[in-house]
């Protein structure tokens, strides 16, 4: 059975709301929404029939648009490839031209809709940044706590509180006062025990390589409403974190770093070949930055992860 290629767009507005189609109900998963697009056709560039599809369907031109995630999907009667970019400028009035109904939502409000099976891994790539900031060790608490303000007043939407080794007083101390300063503004993730989790509902879980070993065949600990992802270095991490149902993954190293410098880098061209088998949002880790995100983005990842390069 033949892939079908799909090109598919998150389209945000100037006020970086995300615009979304519903299905007719005779239509393959008819009745359910998804992001707007249509099949790429033999030998035609996905760039071409994005812009195609979204002035036949839309009626806009785009002017500025990028790879955000490959999707690849089996229905029981079809294979899928989803290709799709982010549209970030575009013109014209976006209109259902084909008569579909057309919704703006806000990243958070996505999840309050029905998508097909396939489109998951989209909605998560669509409410996630660019950018994964994990805290420095060897910090002292008010250190740490003003780091954490600084970055997240200069952007930063993901925060992940690195912790010691453990069951650490210390660590949960601090997480309090973290989930208070990211409140509204920003998506902690904290890392610890599983018997942790129940005590701070707001923040999401990062989970150790260790722990996806051990616990992967028991399934997802937390709701679908609260962020899992999982540290992985290889592809049976990777497989581990697929079937365990996490939201994301850091994938490491990249390259060389000061923090590992044991651990063999993967390179960029692994680390494509590695995301292309994989069908969730990937933070690529180890020797990379923002300098490194539009290279990141062609690799299929959702963006970059670090310590250095993001603490203010």
């Amino acid at each position: 059975m033949k892939r079908i290629h799909v090109a598919a767009a998150v389209i945000r507005g100037v006020d970086g709301r995300i615009l979304i189609a519903r299905r007719a109900d005779t239509q393959h998963q008819g009745g359910l929404w998804e992001f707007p697009g249509g099949k790429v056709e033999d030998g035609e560039a996905v760039q071409v029939a994005l812009a195609r599809e979204l002035q036949e369907e839309l009626g806009i031109v785009v002017s500025a648009a990028r790879p955000l995630i490959k999707v690849r999907h089996d229905y029981p009667d079809k294979q899928v490839l989803l290709d799709v970019w982010e549209v970030s400028a575009f013109t014209g009035e976006p209109h259902g031209a084909e008569g579909q109904p057309l919704a703006w939502v806000t990243a958070r409000e996505l999840a309050d809709y029905q998508f097909p099976a396939a489109n998951q891994p989209i909605v998560a790539a669509a409410r996630l940044p660019a950018e994964y900031l994990i805290t420095p060790d060897g910090l002292d608490t008010p250190q740490l706590l003003k780091g954490i303000q600084k970055a997240i007043a200069g952007g930063i939407r993901l925060v992940q509180l690195r912790a010691p080794n453990g069951y650490d007083p210390q660590y949960r101390d601090l997480a309090v006062d973290a989930v208070g300063l990211c409140a509204g503004k920003a998506q902690l993730m904290l890392k610890g025990p599983f018997e942790w989790l129940g005590d701070f509902p707001s923040a999401g879980w990062h989970l150790t390589s260790a722990q996806l070993r051990k616990y992967a065949s028991a399934g997802r600990p937390l709701p679908a409403d609260r962020w899992l992802a999982a540290s992985c270095h290889n592809v049976e991490e990777l497989a581990l974190a697929e079937q365990m149902g996490v939201d994301f993954v850091t994938l490491s190293p990249v390259q060389p770093t000061q923090t590992h410098p044991d651990a063999q880098p993967l390179g960029w061209e692994q680390a494509g070949q590695l995301i292309a088998g994989f069908n969730k949002p990937v933070y690529l880790l180890g020797g990379v930055g923002p300098d490194e995100r539009s290279l990141a983005w062609e690799t299929g990842a959702q963006g970059v992860a670090g310590i250095r390069a993001f603490w203010p």
